[in-house]
């Protein structure tokens, strides 16, 4: 098999070759290369010690010096560089107490997670397969190198790892794998969320966010992600639903492209709704508030996996609107625009349409094509430059103070109250008419 190597790695591999050591590509690079993908990035295993890697090449940052890794720089590319290793005792399920420097390819391939990440290549000695990773491939399952139950006694972290690959390749997990991370997925609780979150992310931005549901079946959601859990317990006896609150919490992500903020807002738009069910005398199931209670657990559940600041902020924004039945009148339109700004209501109409997708058919296309004719007024609004924010109105702070009006709160009403105005009758935002207008605001 020829993979073929970029210039830069083969220049890495030659110097080393040449200084006598052996080096190879190694891992994910590998693997998405046979499968025709272009990889995010190249890592290369080489027997040669961190010191002589660095007396080899001009430029190097000691990025894991004690784990055997060194980053080179090419340029402004960065290639990692590690000497062939046998990992230690893990003594935190992620990271081993100590690594045993080794000669041998065949140890340092024999600590990686799966067999597909688990294969080396270079020009000279073609590919080297050890545990049958292109079979994997061809037959598209995510397998352990070993022993599944000690892979993941190492890193419990490759539990959800499993997951993930599967997502993005859209590959089975293969079944002693399954069983192992059965029995041992509670050992999730001792990874950090930083970790956590890391891969939960690439899970929902893959092709296949509803993979979701794998992590839920082999008990791995129930240590992070309790609330997904409920959902899936939660039905919904309604005429708008066809799925449990979880199943259609999976849909809706099927129904989004796969935008990080996006894929979130999806995961945690009806996560409330377990929590405000109520039934009626009829069977029928209700979820009232479950916007502005969901947008509370979005946040909790956000921070307790440390995710940034602005993304809770945009995620839990449109979770408490998503279910806003704007009309498709201009006024309303601007006053929506207004209120969450362009990017933001763009991303609110494309969870309106996933959220309906990811419903019954009852009044299906009612609800779409209200969402397309708002999507289709604020396009006229934004091509005809309507004010819909204060930068946009003709008058300013400076000009409120100067008719008068003395700084502080008074000030901000008073340009709101314009702006309400204008966003009624866009004609009026003129700076004489508006001018004359503060002292009645």
């Amino acid at each position: 098999m020829r993979i073929l190597l970029p210039d830069k790695v083969k220049t890495i591999l030659s110097v080393l070759k040449e200084a006598g050591y052996e080096a190879y590509a190694v891992g994910g690079c590998v693997r998405d290369s046979i499968l025709g993908r272009v990889p995010d990035d190249w890592d290369i295993t080489t027997n040669a010690d961190t010191g002589a890697v660095k007396s080899l090449f001009h430029r190097t940052v000691d990025t894991g010096i004690a784990h055997g890794t060194v980053t080179v720089m090419l340029k402004e590319e960065a290639f990692e560089v590690t000497t062939y290793r046998i990992d230690g005792e893990y003594e935190d399920m992620r990271h081993p107490k100590q690594v045993v420097f080794t000669t041998s390819l065949e140890e340092d391939l024999k600590r990686r997670d799966f067999t597909i990440n688990a294969m080396a290549y270079n020009d000279e000695d073609g590919l080297v397969d050890l545990f049958g990773g292109v079979q994997d491939l061809e037959n598209r399952i995510i397998r352990c190198v070993g022993d599944p139950k000690e892979r993941f006694g190492e890193d419990a972290l490759r539990m959800l790892r499993a997951v993930r690959f599967s997502a993005q390749l859209s590959f089975d997990i293969e079944e002693k794998t399954a069983e192992a991370i059965r029995a041992l997925s509670g050992n999730l609780s001792r990874i950090s969320e930083e970790r956590i979150m890391t891969e939960l992310t690439k899970m929902l931005i893959s092709p296949h966010p509803e993979y979701l549901e794998k992590a839920w079946e082999l008990g791995m959601t129930k240590v992070f992600l309790p609330e997904f859990d409920l959902c899936m317990d939660t039905p919904q006896a309604n005429i708008h639903h066809a799925y449990s609150v979880g199943g259609h919490i999976l849909k809706t992500m099927e129904n989004i492209e796969p935008d990080r903020i996006l894929r979130f807002t999806m995961l945690l738009h009806d996560i409330a709704k377990p929590l405000v069910k109520t039934t009626d005398e009829e069977g029928v199931d209700h979820f009232r508030g479950h916007q502005d209670k969901g947008a509370e657990v979005a946040e909790e559940v956000l921070k307790r996996l440390k995710c940034d600041n602005d993304t809770i902020r945009k995620v839990c924004e449109l979770v408490r609107c998503h279910d806003e039945r704007t009309l498709p009148e201009k006024t309303k339109v601007r006053r929506l625009l207004s209120r969450l700004g362009e990017e933001q209501f763009g991303r609110l109409l494309k969870v309106q349409t996933a959220d309906t997708l990811g419903q019954s058919m009852y009044q299906r296309e009612e609800k779409l094509a209200r969402v397309a004719a708002v999507g289709m007024l604020a396009t006229e609004i934004l091509a005809e430059n309507d004010c819909i924010s204060l930068k946009d109105l003709a008058i300013t702070g400076r000009d409120v103070i100067e008719a008068g009006i003395p700084k502080g709160p008074e000030v901000g009403r008073i340009l709101a109250a314009a702006l309400d105005e204008v966003l009624a009758e866009p004609a009026r935002n003129d700076r004489a008419y508006l001018l004359k207008r503060i002292k009645e605001y």
